[in-house]
């Protein structure tokens, strides 16, 4: 990336939020500004234009297109510029979805200003950089596969967090109410719970689930 500065695209739905981060990375050398975007969908089709090294991603954006499926969308074209999400979500519902995207890093709102400028110099090179709480768990979803969640199961368990019912789960996630049910037995055994409040109860204070 030598020779020109770092080209940011700044992606997030509050202008105080944008802000903040204009203010730290413009008076860092080598990073430069390009644009911001206050929805996924504007995100998505500023990052086609071709003048964005890296995109600054917040996960959510109210109605509409989400972040991590905004991530998908860049990713997967020739050439594409990286996606750096920041977000102040760090449970395994938010972050495994963006990993599984193509985010190349992952990092929390309160980071201090040098670990984001880091971050966005590291996400340009095509290097990882994940907030520490993120990487912690994502170990420890290594160490223990048998008792970690997966994607799947981590989206059943935030339904049930929402109050959805089997059949509600099945009709959003299009799976079957009989799918559903198994895969709330597996969430049990490997929580070590035996209804839906302490699988719940126990994912979230676990970081599985977001703290609703």
């Amino acid at each position: 990336m030598t020779g020109r500065p770092i080209r940011l695209l700044l992606a997030d739905d509050h202008p105080v939020v944008r802000a903040g981060l204009r203010a730290v990375l413009e008076t860092e050398p080598g990073l430069t500004i390009v644009a911001e975007a206050a929805t996924a969908e504007d995100a998505v089709v500023r990052a086609r234009h071709g003048d964005i090294d890296v995109v600054l991603m917040d996960l959510q954006f109210g109605n509409g297109m989400g972040g991590a499926e905004a991530t998908a969308a860049i990713t997967a074209r020739p050439d594409a510029p990286r996606v750096l999400i920041v977000t102040t979500y760090d449970s395994d519902a938010d972050t495994l979805p963006a990993i599984e995207a193509g985010a190349t890093g992952y990092l929390l709102k309160d980071a201090p200003p040098e670990d984001l400028a880091a971050a966005v110099r590291t996400a340009a090179a095509g290097r990882t950089t994940l907030a520490p709480a993120v990487a912690d768990r994502l170990m420890n979803r290594l160490r223990t596969p048998a008792t970690a969640l997966t994607r799947r199961e981590t989206e059943v368990l935030a339904l049930v967090a929402e109050g959805l019912s089997n059949q509600a789960i099945g009709r959003r996630l299009h799976l079957t109410e009989g799918t559903v049910k198994s895969h709330l037995a597996r969430i049990y055994t490997k929580l070590g719970v035996d209804s839906r409040t302490a699988a719940v109860a126990t994912a979230t204070e676990l970081g599985l689930i977001r703290r609703r």
